[in-house]
């Protein structure tokens, strides 16, 4: 089984190792075209979504740099068990 990631908030601006481009996380859990789970769905920052075809679909291991994280409250936190226990289940 593999390993939750600490999640990252909605909002969060991301670098990722391959890459030279901020994102910003605007999805987490996200099945891609390719049938696979990947932990995030980003957007190229700071130009948001220009097209609904451009979302760009990452693993927690492909970030290299944390710009910002995003807004972090109880809801936030909560949620996080969620995804948690959603994770462990699509990847059992």
């Amino acid at each position: 089984m593999k390993q939750t990631p600490e999640w990252l908030p909605l909002g969060s601006v991301v670098t990722l190792k391959e890459g030279s481009k901020k994102l910003m996380t605007v999805g987490r859990i996200q099945r891609g075209g390719d049938d696979i789970l990947y932990d995030y769905a980003g957007v190229l920052w700071p130009e948001g979504m220009i097209r609904s075809d451009r979302l760009y679909l990452f693993n927690h291991d492909d970030i290299d740099l944390l710009w910002y994280v995003g807004m972090q409250d109880q809801e936030e936190f909560g949620f996080r068990r969620v995804l948690e226990e959603q994770y462990d289940t699509l990847h059992e």
